[in-house]
């Protein structure tokens, strides 16, 4: 890979061991992936947050990045963490895990990066079409793509902070023209008729196109909700990074291969999600985080109902989204839920909380939590999700 003379120095030190570390991550990654050059990236998202997930392993790398004078030349904002410390009586959290935390937080501000604590940073800045980025949260990196037009790689945590740090990433992949081609056309032989079916149809199809592009042809009019709720499941169930919506794109390739879902499909994938047997102990809206409008929905489909006693329901978003949407938070909020921000079910502790059947509209989320919460879960739309929370 072809390095400038200014990105040699930093891989030789002269900018430092923190930069120079950044730098061979960045390098190596390069290599691996056949990259020529470095390009300038706008922003970086990094993953690797939550302390549930990442536990005390990875602090020591990052205090010795910033006792080293670590600094992000970009934008960069971070993932959501384990708790939310603005609802510390929801979070089954111990002082020691509260400090811990908080020390991970810390140490990615002190190096410069935002802590938004959200897997939907799009919502606070997006992203200009066809700039460059290094995002690490995979829901992130195929919307950013596929419905913002910017450019990146599904990145780890290293690489992603290496990038904020050097301000550049190896040209591979998503970067590339010709990488973001289309080469399959899902023709969807079934209506479609809320966010979860799409999170189903994305799980289903993630297990089979690995890390190719498809375009589809029969979605209808879908939401920006239904399309982030697929292009999560897909990027959870396999590689996708890019997906286009409609069918115009495919016209203009040759002889794509093809491939046909129906409902048959569609309903083995959510009966596969469906794992509970009882009624859920917590229902939760909000993975990705729930964007302005998804939270105005429910307000409106919870107004003039209450939670029930003994049940959780959470609605996750960021702060800054939170912050914008009030009314429609404190409207959930005195129906008996509660707006969480900078965490979700996904990266918390659920069985601590006392939780052992979760009911969620989020296909990621039935995805991963049985095996990271180990919970049981149940699948439905979120009308569903919050009149199954709520009594009349």
């Amino acid at each position: 890979m072809h390095l400038t003379r200014e990105e040699e120095a930093i891989y030789d030190g002269e900018e430092g061991w923190a930069y120079q570390t950044a730098m061979r991550i960045l390098v190596k990654l390069g290599d691996l992936f056949g990259a020529t050059r470095l390009i300038h990236v706008e922003s970086a998202h990094i993953s690797g947050v939550s302390y549930k997930t990442m536990a005390d392993a990875p602090i020591e790398f990052l205090e010795a990045l910033m006792q080293a004078q670590a600094r992000s030349k970009v934008t960069a904002t971070v993932n959501p963490a384990g708790f939310d410390y603005g609802h510390l009586a929801e979070m089954a959290v111990t002082p020691r895990i509260q400090d811990r935390q908080r020390k991970i937080i810390d140490l990615y501000e002190r190096m410069g990066v935002n802590p938004v604590l959200t897997c939907t940073p799009y919502y606070l800045k997006k992203p200009r079409q066809a700039a460059h980025l290094a995002w690490a949260e995979s829901s992130a990196v195929v919307y950013s793509n596929s419905l913002l037009g910017a450019w990146t790689n599904r990145e780890g945590a290293p690489s992603a902070l290496a990038a904020a740090l050097v301000g550049k990433t190896p040209n591979y992949g998503m970067h590339k023209p010709e990488n973001r081609r289309a080469n399959i056309l899902i023709r969807v032989e079934t209506d479609l008729g809320n966010e979860a079916e799409f999170g189903a149809l994305g799980i289903c199809l993630g297990r089979m196109l690995k890390d190719k592009v498809p375009v589809f042809e029969g979605l209808g009019r879908s939401e920006e909700a239904d399309l982030k709720q697929l292009g999560a499941a897909m990027a959870s169930s396999g590689m996708t990074s890019i997906f286009y919506p409609s069918q115009p794109c495919a016209r203009r390739s040759a002889k794509l291969e093809s491939l046909t879902v129906e409902r048959k499909e569609l309903t083995e994938a959510f009966e596969s999600l469906s794992t509970a047997h009882e009624e859920p102990d917590m229902v939760f809206i909000g993975c990705p985080h729930c964007s302005f409008n998804e939270l105005k929905q429910i307000a409106q489909n919870i107004k003039g109902k209450k939670v029930k006693e003994g049940l959780r329901f959470w609605a996750c978003t960021s702060r800054h989204v939170r912050e914008r949407a009030k009314p429609y938070v404190d409207a959930i909020e005195d129906a008996g839920g509660v707006v969480i921000s900078d965490t979700c079910a996904v990266v918390t502790w659920l069985k601590e909380l006392g939780v052992d059947t979760l009911m969620t509209n989020s296909a990621k989320t039935a995805y991963y939590a049985p095996a990271l919460n180990e919970v049981e879960v149940e699948m439905a739309p979120a009308a569903r999700c919050i009149n199954a929370a709520c009594r009349v």
